[in-house]
């Protein structure tokens, strides 16, 4: 059955029938404006601020691309948050657990199965057109791949890249796929297994070719070929970062951190673009190493680095460790290893830790700033000064104006949403 949406909401499509491996109507629009959307380290966060008039007063309102569990059956859509709510504002039932979610620059939106995945799709919400399906089935020249969960579009505005996993090697590859028809027309190796978010690269482009470098996390966790998520064999666990050239896929850098047992999964550039954000996980097998694990790390073009959890700013005689707490979630003792989402801050990112029931705050230097309670919060979204954060039942909206007080106000989920479990993932599509 359909998932019912708010009645002032666009009109939702939902899966029909032929979702059963079979592909629908090829899209209409194409995609321009990509390139700059696609290169900018915070494109999403600079269109919904020029949405705004000069000297226009924030209402604190904003759409965002997510996804959601609810009733069983499984969401992409839009959100709209606005007046101390989040509401469906437009909704695609999907045929399984959706991850990456990203709102394209002509109104469409992107997103990917979760890993194992076998489909990815692009729908125009509002739109009297089918969504163009893609299932990794159809790709006869590339058999036995499923998605990872991500995709970025391309700076030519023709092209998407997804990372994907070759089933019968376990060995992780960067899908290349037409972004009018979603079909694969080439792939390359990721160097690593368990490939996870890839970013576009701010600080290099390619001295061979001079085209723009791909960024791509191996999270290099292994996984058992049947399931694709049983980890298994954790002795053989590489997690690294790398550099791709963007045209031919070739490898151009190769880093990892220190600790083999932490798993590097998402990605955001700082609001300058000097210094690529990591959301970690970690894989200890001492639930107590795995538990004191640090969430996020740093690459600076040349190294990785990440600071011990219990590092805060106010070590380095910067301000003290002190935000909102949102009652009944209290501060915690530690962040249980666990990085969900990332996104870009003014003084540098914020990371969701939805097993420690918090989103952290770091600066600059990988240091803690802050941190702001809500349970099982994931989804991040921000436009700057402004922090969108979902969690179970409610939401937040964190914001810091220079020479104001922090302010956190709770988003209720009325309607269809209050009994549903965000997903991981947002995306910014419009901010006032």
């Amino acid at each position: 059955m359909p998932m019912g949406i708010e009645p002032t909401a666009a009109t939702g499509q939902t899966a029909p029938a032929a979702l059963q491996r079979r592909t629908a109507l090829a899209l209409l629009a194409g995609l321009g404006g990509l390139s700059t959307w696609a290169l900018q380290p915070h494109a999403a966060q600079a269109a919904a601020a020029r949405t705004r008039p000069n000297n226009a007063t924030h209402t604190n309102s904003a759409t965002l691309a997510a996804a959601w569990e609810a009733q069983g059956s499984f969401h992409i859509g839009l959100l709209s948050a606005a007046g101390l709510q989040l509401r469906v504002q437009a909704v695609l039932e999907v045929p399984s657990r959706p991850h990456g979610v990203v709102a394209l620059p002509d109104g469409s939106v992107l997103a990917v199965a979760r890993r194992p995945g076998d489909w990815m799709v692009r729908w125009h919400p509002g739109r009297h057109t089918a969504p163009l399906w893609r299932w990794q089935t159809a790709e006869a020249a590339f058999p036995d791949r499923t998605f990872n969960g991500h995709v970025l579009a391309g700076p030519d505005g023709q092209t998407l890249y997804t990372t994907e996993t070759d089933v019968e090697t376990g060995d992780s590859l960067v899908g290349v796929r037409d972004a009018r028809t979603l079909e694969k027309v080439a792939e390359w190796p990721t160097h690593g297994m368990d490939a996870h978010e890839l970013i576009w690269d701010r600080l290099s482009a390619s001295s061979k070719t001079g085209a723009p470098t791909l960024i791509v996390a191996n999270g290099g966790v292994p996984t058992a070929p049947e399931t694709g998520r049983a980890k298994r064999d954790m002795h053989r666990m590489d997690s690294s970062l790398v550099r791709l050239d963007g045209t031919t896929g070739e490898l151009l850098g190769q880093w990892r951190l220190d600790d083999p047992r932490l798993s590097l999964r998402h990605l955001a550039w700082n609001p300058a673009g000097t210094v690529l954000g990591i959301a970690l996980q970690a894989e200890h097998d001492d639930p107590a190493l795995r538990h004191a694990a640090p969430v996020h790390a740093r690459f600076d073009g040349q190294a990785l680095h990440a600071e011990p959890q219990v590092g805060n700013a106010a070590q380095t005689g910067a301000s003290a460790l002190a935000e909102a707490l949102v009652p009944p979630v209290q501060a915690p003792a530690n962040l249980q290893g666990y990085g969900g989402s990332i996104v870009a801050t003014p003084e540098g990112w914020a990371v969701s830790c939805p097993k420690a029931g918090c989103a952290v705050l770091f600066n600059a230097q990988g240091l803690r700033t802050g941190q702001i309670a809500l349970a099982e919060v994931c989804a991040l979204a921000s436009d700057g000064a402004r922090l969108w954060a979902g969690g179970l039942g409610q939401s937040l909206l964190h914001q810091r104006v220079p020479g104001a007080p922090v302010n956190t106000q709770a988003l209720t989920h009325p309607g269809t949403l209050h009994q549903a479990r965000l997903d991981n993932h947002w995306g910014l599509v419009r901010a006032v």
